[in-house]
This record gives C-alpha cells, sequence and structure tokens, in this order.
C-alpha cells in the first residue's frame, strides 16, 4: 500500500515520509485518552512551509535539540502523540526532523471532496504551494496524503496495519496471500 501512495510523492526521503505516514496511522488508530484526534503532518521543504504559516502558540519543540527531534528517535514517538492534541501542524525537514509545531498553515480556497474539512483544505493548499507533501490524521481515523494539491491516498488504519504486519504466535505461523496476512494452527496438509 505504501509502495502506491510514496509512487506518487516527491518526497526527497521516501523513508521519512513512511515513518510520518505510520505515526498518523498509529495516532488515527488509537486516539489520545479514549477518543479520536485530528492533526496534519508535512514532509519537506520545510523551509518554504514556515514562510507560509504562522505559530498558533508558542512551539513546544523548538528548544530542543535536534536530535531529540528527528522522526527516527523513538522516543519522539510519544511525544508527538501528545502533541497532537494541540490543534495546528507538524513541520518536518527532508531528514525527518520536526522543525515546528503547533502552526497555522496559510490556507486558500480549494475544491476538496465532499466530508473534508478545514484541516484538509489547509493540507492540500500547503502541498501545492509548496515541494512539501500534508498528511492528515481525520477525527473519523482516516489519514488522507496530499501532494500537489491533490488527495493522493486515503489509508483506513485497520486496513493499512493488515496489510503490513505479520502476526507469529508459539505453536501457529503466519502466511502473506496476495499482501494478506492471515495464522493458522501449524498443520501438516497439502494444498
Amino acid at each position: 500500500m505504501f509502495e502506491k501512495i510514496s509512487s506518487k510523492l516527491h518526497a526527497r526521503s521516501p523513508e521519512v515520509a513512511q515513518r510520518v505516514i505510520e505515526l498518523a496511522v498509529e495516532i488515527a488508530r488509537e486516539g489520545r485518552e479514549g477518543r479520536r484526534i485530528g492533526t496534519l503532518f508535512t514532509v519537506g521543504d520545510a523551509e518554504t512551509v514556515l514562510r507560509h504559516s504562522r505559530p498558533l502558540i508558542l512551539d513546544p519543540i523548538a528548544t530542543h535539540p535536534e536530535q531529540l527531534r528527528s522522526i527516527w528517535n523513538t522516543d519522539l514517538r510519544g511525544t508527538l502523540k501528545e502533541l497532537a492534541q494541540l490543534d495546528g501542524a507538524f513541520i518536518f525537514n527532508d531528514d525527518g526532523v520536526v522543525v515546528a509545531a503547533s502552526r497555522y498553515l496559510d490556507a486558500t480556497a480549494f475544491e476538496l471532496p465532499m466530508g473534508l474539512g478545514s484541516r484538509h483544505l489547509a493540507a492540500a493548499s500547503i502541498s501545492k504551494v509548496t515541494q512539501a507533501s500534508s498528511i492528515v490524521v481525520s477525527e473519523s481515523a482516516i489519514v488522507r496524503i496530499f501532494e500537489d494539491g491533490s488527495l493522493v491516498g486515503d489509508i483506513i488504519p485497520e486496513l493499512w496495519l493488515m496489510n503490513r504486519e505479520r502476526v507469529v504466535s508459539k505453536g501457529r505461523r503466519s502466511q502473506r496471500v496476495r499482501r494478506m496476512t492471515y495464522t493458522t494452527e501449524q498443520k501438516s496438509f497439502s494444498t
């Protein structure tokens, strides 16, 4: 599934885009404190995104060392999940470092599919005026990706996870069939 979406992205680092999308899927699936939340991430072209945005509050990320703000830092995931409850976007540079959080993205009038709100409008708009990809976690628990002002992917978290995980437990084996995983008791049989 990621391969189909990533082929439409012009991110300098597909690995960074994939990590941010995985984080977005986790947020959509888990929510926070028993409720669904929405948030927005941009990946790439951070300087231009910053020029087309402004802080909503004092940036909770700004003063931390760069190595702590990297998407490759496993401790950052929990922090971003907590901060996702705040309004505004997270801005990632091409190297996977969060350069700003809680940003209001400038948005212009834009034609969007029915049912998409202001967060989606901001994502589509910023991806149109910059070289950034935008990843939106909707409060309806769907992740949407925008590129060049267009919606390039919808991710339903449960389907994404089914497609990406292999479940292996004692006494069971896992097989991948047509990109779907199923688990069976280990028995000898021929097909």
